[in-house]
């Protein structure tokens, strides 16, 4: 059995997650993602989640190109994840090309395309501006 792992916030969760899933599973039999927990987002990434950690993680965990599901507490962790889960391919999308260049002596590492149009960064941009054009029109 080829397994495949993927890790990510999945917050907000929208059409280029689903792709990534649906592309990391086709590289394999068995795919587990690892979702970045509240902590490692907060104290290592600088980022406020939208959605709790448990329920990204019941969101991917739902999904049905998803196998398994595990929390993502630490960089390092992808190391130890690969060796324990007896990992095949490391997937993550291309934005961090290079970057995990690391894990090869382990598994192959494979950096897929995003999918043009939408991301989360974007989502939370169009939903502050929104707010504001709200806020600006309140005050007519």
């Amino acid at each position: 059995m080829k397994k495949v792992i993927t890790y990510g916030t999945f917050d907000l969760f929208h059409v280029g997650h689903l792709n990534l899933l649906r592309r990391a599973k086709e590289l394999g039999d068995y795919l587990i993602v690892a979702v970045s927990s509240d902590r490692f987002n907060w104290v290592e990434k600088g980022k406020k989640c939208q959605v709790k950690d448990t329920d990204r993680a019941a969101i991917v965990e739902a999904i049905k190109y998803v196998d398994e599901v595990i929390f993502e507490d630490s960089w390092e962790q992808k190391v130890e994840d690969v060796q324990k889960y007896d990992i095949d391919v490391f997937v993550i999308g291309e934005d961090w090309e290079g970057k995990f260049d690391h894990l090869k002596p382990y598994c192959e590492v494979v950096y897929l395309p995003r999918t043009e149009g939408i991301s989360t960064t974007q989502i939370k941009a169009q939903l502050k501006q929104g707010a504001e054009n709200t806020d600006e029109s309140k005050e007519v």
